[in-house]
């Protein structure tokens, strides 16, 4: 196909990242980089770093749209829907079998004591997170400024995530110039990347391309809004899902880590799907699976389904949640992507809009800020009592309730994570033996 890879080759690739795309955005994105850039030189570092910033504004995983963008940009909509389902799909079996596992064995102490483990682990790899999208995204003061700036909005004012990215990506777009994060990069040393040549070869391409892009992210709208508007009409627990996981499909800016306070705050306190604890054993599930860390979504409407009443409930109610939910938080990333990056393509070298990129960026390292403060609220604390006065709306910890286990399992996890450098998986199932051993040595005194 004018230089090329053939649709065959490109999903063997999309297939293989899909299955190791493991320790969440950053690894996926890195992953994604080595095999298209690097290895490949299918796609230039500039016009790979150009869609990242796109997709990083976007509501939903970006890394999972930087797929579906590069994957139409090599091969159309058709390209673009198998590179997005491709990353997604292998993961999302993994979840619905650990969903189903803890389910219906995790109140077993066996398996309990696994997933508090898991839980310290988590804790340490959101604050890992931080640290390395902070290292990345944030340079000069002024970008510093504004990260902190949406932290003691969100966490101590409780304002609303949305506002808080848009603020940022007003400010970015008003002053492109403290907000440069040298994003667009240069294209790599050696022959121009395969996709480069076919794009300057065939100057048409790109409107021929967005054609179909149009009909399919409008296609996907429908496909996504249709089966919602039905559903509210019956009314009940499936529709609550849809509509709760349609809201978070356009208000998850910054993917999971960013998002999941938001998400507790209804799942937990206002549905009651799931308690607190549950939610952060979800996060320790993504954690393990490839694909998306936004798949403990997929966790919530699994539980939501599972303790459904009326005649779908249990396993098929879990697995009924399970698919609905995936559906309507993953079909509108494609309408999203399809009606959004043509006109993308077309302002690549726009200031403003790099601006723009760059300031929702930097209110996303605040919201993980945010999010680290959150977990370690609840894993390290048994208590926690609401500050709501002079404007303050946070939760402050009890220090009489403090689990001197799950401190010392989340010691562990840091040792593994930060100073002996084993990785996502590794730690995760240090933890998790660790926690197992203790559980079996409380028992015996």
């Amino acid at each position: 196909m004018n230089g090329l890879p053939t649709l065959g080759e490109a999903t063997k690739v999309w297939f293989k990242i899909g299955c190791l795309s493991f320790g969440g955005p950053a690894g996926q994105i890195a992953l994604m980089h080595r095999e298209v850039v690097d290895d490949r030189n299918w796609v230039s570092d500039r016009r790979f770093l150009h869609a990242l910033n796109f997709c990083t504004l976007l509501p939903g995983p970006e890394a999972m749209q930087l797929a579906t963008y590069l994957g139409w940009l090599m091969h159309g909509t058709v390209g673009g829907v198998i590179a997005g389902l491709l990353f997604v799909i292998p993961g999302a079996l993994v979840m619905l079998a650990l969903s189903l596992i803890y389910a219906l064995l995790g109140s077993v102490p066996v398996v309990g004591a696994i997933f508090y483990g898991l839980k310290a682990a988590v804790l340490v790899l959101v604050v890992e997170a931080l640290l390395r999208i902070g290292r990345g995204a944030l340079k000069g003061r002024i970008a510093w400024g504004l990260a902190a700036a949406a932290f003691v909005a969100i966490f101590l004012f409780a304002v609303p995530f949305p506002v808080v990215v848009l603020a940022g990506g007003l400010a970015g777009f008003l002053a492109p110039g403290y907000f440069a994060v040298g994003g667009q990069g240069k294209a790599k040393d050696g022959p121009p990347a395969l996709l480069d040549a076919v794009m300057d070869a065939d100057p048409g391409r790109s409107a021929r391309l967005a054609r179909g892009a149009y009909a399919a992210g409008w296609l996907a709208m429908l496909l996504w809004l249709a089966p919602v508007a039905a559903l509210l009409a019956v009314g009940g627990v499936f529709a609550d899902i849809a509509w709760f996981f349609s809201k978070m499909a356009v208000v998850t800016f910054g993917g999971a880590y960013a998002v999941l306070a938001y998400v507790a705050q209804d799942a937990v306190d206002g549905y009651h799907w799931l308690s607190a604890p549950e939610m952060l054993s979800g996060l320790g599930l993504a954690e393990t699976t490839p694909g998306p860390l936004i798949l403990v979504l997929q966790f919530v409407g699994f539980l939501a389904g599972f303790r459904a009443g009326g005649s779908l409930t249990g396993v098929a109610g879990g697995i009924a949640g399970s698919g609905l939910t995936l559906w309507v938080t993953f079909v509108p990333c494609f309408a999203f992507v399809f009606l959004g990056a043509p006109v993308v393509e077309k302002l690549r070298d726009n200031r403003a809009l790099s601006g723009a990129l760059a300031g929702v960026t930097a209110c996303v390292v605040g919201v993980i800020a945010n999010l680290a403060l959150w977990f370690g609220l609840h894993v390290l604390f048994a208590t926690t009592t609401p500050v709501r006065s002079f404007g303050l709306a946070f939760d402050a910890p009890v220090l009489t309730s403090l689990d001197p286990w799950a401190l010392l399992l989340a010691v562990i996890a840091g040792l593994a994570l930060f100073r002996f450098r084993l990785g996502v998986l590794p730690t995760l199932g240090i933890c998790s033996a660790a926690s197992l051993m203790l559980h079996f040595v409380v028992r015996a005194v």
